[in-house]
């Protein structure tokens, strides 16, 4: 349904994405069906001409499921799914569909579950009131108290099921602090995150940047859970780059919570990666929703570095450098731009590097391999008490070191 605020551009882009959600789930497009209005009908997404052609295009293409470029209210489903003889799904209900097979944590798994549950509650309350006094029991049996109906016994479930989960995810949350507690205190350690909007090849450049064996599949989420690797061949300092779940527009309300948990990486790295596909057409508008998500979850201060993936592919190079100073125009498939994107990462970080000298006793010769994993040595040199070291790295790092061997420590 392309609404009279909706140009065509946008239209076309929205309905490619979602074909791309239909592949994702396994599903074979056979057909596209379309109309230009005002307004949704309240009674069933579409009007009632309009109705009557897709019933023809469902028959004529043999079709199983009708897949909706929009949330559709419970009332509308139902009618829809009525008139047209199979099975409706909106885009929310796609969306949560493929969170629910992709989530592995268990934490991505009961958020994803508490989405659908909230889903499903006023979908319930719909099939109740469509059934009518049927569904009404006439005594209190099978764990139902009297009176109460399927629908509403359904609905109980679903909000103990809720209460249930969300205790779970209560505890989990303090596990995921504890672990961000952890990661914070190793500072020595810079962070890239890449960021972007699903299927804009972040997993592919993971696996280029840092050798991992990360999915890279041409589906939409095709992965949820971050990953973390570190850059490879190691740099100094030692880099961590970690692959988030990709954006999207109009993310169903009930996975807000769900996403935005997945990008507490983004908040922990000193750098942001925003890859962007560009050979999209509605790139600028998923560069803004992405943009736009970063705001809210309070990344708007961190540094980041846009990149322009694909271009081998489409798009004009010229005219992304003339548009976005400073962004990088690359193809995830090249290893020359691999290397430069590379040189970008590793550019950042060496501005932020400091340099200290050090003094390593003979007798403390076991730290000399955590001095060389945690910073580049730039002159090295002996007496016979022990070793000076130049260092160069992360500040943190540096001043970790001089605190505990900055200065020789006088002969007894």
């Amino acid at each position: 349904m392309q609404l009279s605020s909706v140009s065509d551009v946008e239209f076309d882009a929205s309905l490619t994405e979602l074909r791309q959600l239909a592949k994702t789930l396994g599903f074979e497009v056979v057909g596209k069906f379309t109309q230009k209005r005002a307004g949704f009908d309240r009674t069933a997404y579409f009007g009632t001409g309009k109705r009557e052609e897709l019933k023809e295009q469902i028959l004529e293409n043999q079709a199983e499921i009708i897949l909706i470029d929009h949330e559709i209210s419970p009332s509308q489903a139902f009618n829809l799914e009525k008139e047209a003889g199979c099975e409706v799904m909106d885009r929310t209900m796609v969306i949560l569909e493929i969170f629910h097979r992709h989530a592995s944590s268990r934490y991505a798994r009961a958020q994803v579950e508490i989405a659908r549950l909230g889903y499903m509650a006023p979908r319930l309350r719909e099939a109740a009131k469509q059934a009518g006094p049927k569904d009404r029991a006439r005594s209190g049996t099978g764990g139902r108290s009297g009176g109460e109906s399927h629908g509403e016994l359904d609905r109980r479930k679903i909000r103990d099921r809720i209460t249930e989960l969300q205790k779970e995810l209560d505890g989990m949350a303090l596990e995921r602090r504890t672990q961000r507690a952890r990661r914070q205190e190793r500072r020595d350690l810079a962070r890239v995150a890449l960021v972007g909007y699903t299927n804009a090849g972040k997993s592919t450049l993971m696996r280029a940047l840092t050798g991992s064996e990360a999915l890279v599949a041409d589906k939409l989420f095709a992965t949820l859970d971050t990953t973390v690797r570190a850059l490879h061949p190691e740099s100094i300092p030692r880099v961590l780059v970690s692959d988030t779940v990709g954006f999207i527009k109009n993310l169903p309300h009930g996975l807000v919570a769900s996403f935005k948990s997945t990008l507490d990486e983004a908040l922990e790295a000193s750098l942001l990666v925003h890859v962007v596909d560009a050979s999209d057409p509605g790139f600028e508008r998923q560069l803004a929703v992405t943009e736009e998500v970063l705001d809210e979850i309070g990344a708007q201060d961190l540094p980041r570095l846009v990149v322009f993936n694909k271009i081998d592919r489409a798009g004009d190079e010229a005219a992304l450098h003339a548009k976005y100073s400073g962004c990088l125009v690359i193809s995830a498939r090249r290893e020359a731009d691999i290397a430069r994107l590379r040189e970008a990462i590793e550019a950042f970080f060496q501005k932020r590097l400091v340099e200290a000298e050090l003094f390593l006793p003979w007798s403390a010769q076991k730290e000399r391999g955590h001095i060389f994993d945690t910073c580049t040595v730039l002159e090295e040199r002996a007496d016979g008490e022990g070793v000076f070291l130049r260092v160069r790295g992360e500040p943190e790092a540096v001043k970790r070191l001089s605190e505990q061997f900055g200065r020789r420590t006088p002969a007894t």
